[in-house]
This record gives structure tokens, sequence and C-alpha cells, in this order.
């Protein structure tokens, strides 16, 4: 573990920011009950900047979940629902053409939006998923040739049922890679299943949500969260058990530098919502599962063992010793 007394931080954490994470997170989590780490992690995504795939079962509250996100920051909120015959056009916008006026206008996509919702990403075509690569990476679109910045915020979070449910088509690696993390809520546990009872939902749980916190707060907390400190200690760390991923027996494709870079924001931002403007290994090791296991690929044979990748990152992580207390002038502790 590093102590705390070591660092003299550059930059003071904001005393305002704890506090309006807790109440976003706990108003969140009454909503969505039971799945406090995943609502956690989802604002540690957030907080880096990045987007999250939520993977798992239908049923589960993957929708309430991002919904719920939006209505307590008081966001824009746009939904793309994906199906079989969803065009490009429908996620970032088209220009159309007025006779009157003899112009082109633009109409923008659900896309344009402070948070948005892509609704079972799996069950629209390659050509249509791709349309959303642009503007998860760059933080724009591109209509006839012309650029169009998304809002700031600008936060993703996409749901899919896993493959073997029928009318799917596989994310490209390319796109899983640009996902900060993957997550899965999973199913309630039986206290938390019969508190969903007892309520009944006689109307919907979001329709009670107020915004707690603005738009603007959730940027300024995000440039905060860039400039928490990261031991060289630490960087090299990351950086080893990436290029070991790469070199693992029954790994077809490992960690790419992205992977990398994303590990050390989520880590980062997982740090700020401790109350640190430093990271520890702890919060390396937090996020690594949500992190990176999506971005490894196994080989067949590696599968048809049953080996997992979230497996397989938990063996990656540990061929290494986690990184000494060090100071911030770099002497070992």
């Amino acid at each position: 573990m590093f102590s705390s007394s070591i660092y003299q931080e550059e930059t003071p954490y904001p005393e305002w920011a704890p506090e309006l994470l807790e109440r976003v997170i706990k108003r969140v989590g009454g909503v969505i009950v039971g799945h406090e780490e995943q609502i956690r992690l989802t604002f540690i995504a957030m907080l880096a900047g990045g987007h999250v795939l939520l993977e798992d079962v239908p049923g589960v509250g993957k929708t309430m979940l991002v919904r719920s996100v939006a209505a307590c920051l008081g966001c824009d909120f746009g939904r793309i629902q994906f199906t079989y015959d969803l065009m490009p056009g429908d996620i970032t916008g088209i220009s159309v053409y007025y006779p009157h006026i003899g112009e082109f206008e633009f109409r923008p996509g659900p896309v344009l939006s402070n948070i948005v919702l892509a609704d079972e990403i799996n069950r629209a075509s390659p050509r249509a998923q791709s349309a959303l690569l642009e503007a998860m990476e760059e933080g724009k679109v591109t209509v006839d040739g012309r650029s169009y910045p998304l809002p700031s915020p600008f936060f993703l979070l996409a749901t899919q049922n896993p493959y073997e449910f029928e009318g799917t088509s596989r994310l490209p690696e390319a796109q899983m890679d640009r996902f900060l993390m993957r997550l899965s809520l999973g199913y309630p546990g039986i206290e938390n299943e019969m508190l969903m009872l007892e309520r009944g939902y006689n109307r919907s749980p979001i329709e009670s949500v107020k915004p707690i916190m603005a738009g603007s707060e959730m940027v300024s907390m995000q440039r905060m969260v860039a400039r928490v400190f990261v031991d060289e200690s630490i960087k090299k760390y990351l950086v080893a058990v990436a290029d070991a991923s790469r070199r693992q027996k029954g790994v077809r494709l490992g960690i790419s530098p992205r992977g990398t870079l994303a590990w050390m924001r989520a880590s980062q931002a997982a740090a700020f919502m401790e109350g640190r403007m430093y990271v520890i290994p702890d919060d390396c090791l937090r996020v690594a599962g949500p992190v990176l296991a999506h971005r490894i690929h196994l080989t067949h044979d590696a599968r048809a063992t049953g080996l997992g990748q979230l497996e397989t990152i938990e063996t990656l992580i540990k061929l290494f010793e986690l990184p000494r207390q060090r100071s911030r002038k770099g002497g070992r502790m």
C-alpha cells in the first residue's frame, strides 16, 4: 500500500467532489437495487472520460441504469435502439435539403447528446455499429464531409445481450477496444429481488429522480482526474502486464497500448473517487478486470479448455510484484 503522507500534492483535492459523488451514486443505487459496485465503476469510467459496455441477459436493469445516471446529472439524454435495419445516419444525423432556401440543414442524431444509451448494440449490422467509432474516439461526428463536435460531457453506455441470442452481430475488436470498461450487472440477490417486488413499481422509478449534479461539474471533475498523480513505478507495472499479455500462452490478441492508457486513466478516476489525487496499486487492481478483460482475445484451444478473459487477466496481474511505496522524488520508503 501507498501512504498518503509521502505525497505533496500539486493539485489539491476539491472538497465538494466526494459528497456530491456519493449523493449521485446513492440516488442511482435507489433505482438500481443491489449493484453498488457496478454503479461506482460506471462513474469511474465517466470521470475518466471513457465509455461503458454493459453485457448481460435481458431484464436485469441495464437500460434503467443509464436512464437514472442521465436523470441525476440533468444532462441531455439520447437513446438509440439498435435493430438489424438501423442505418448510420439514424445515429449521427443527416443533412436535409430545403428547396425554399436552397440549402442543406443538418439534423443531429441522438448521438449528439450528453449521455447516450446504445441499446442492444449487437443487434445492428457492423456498418451501423461502426458509426459510433468516431464519436467514441474523437468526440465528433462527420456527416457529408462536415464535422460536428459532441457536447461536453459525452458519455456512451451501450448494452448488449450475450452472443448466443439470435439476431446479433458480434462487435468488432476495434470497437470493443474503445470501451473503457465492460461491466455485467448479473441477477440480484434474493433480498434485493424481494425488495423490488415490495416496491411494486406502479410507476417508473426514474420519474422520481431529480438532477443532483450539473454536467459542468462532471466536466470539472474529469479535468481534475487527468491531473491525478501516477508514480513511475505504477506506470512500469501497467506496461509490464500489458506486454506480458501479448506473449501469454492462449492469448491470440493482447492488451493494446490504448488499453494500457485506459487502465491508467481508470486508475486515476478510481483514486479520485476515493478522495485522493494520487494513484495507489489498489486502484489499478480494482479496475483491472473491467478495463482489460474485453481487450484480450483468446485462442480457440484456450477457450475450449474453459479459460476465460477475466481469469487470464487475474493470472497476468499476479505475474509481477506490485509497486512499493515511493516518494514524489522517486526515492523508496
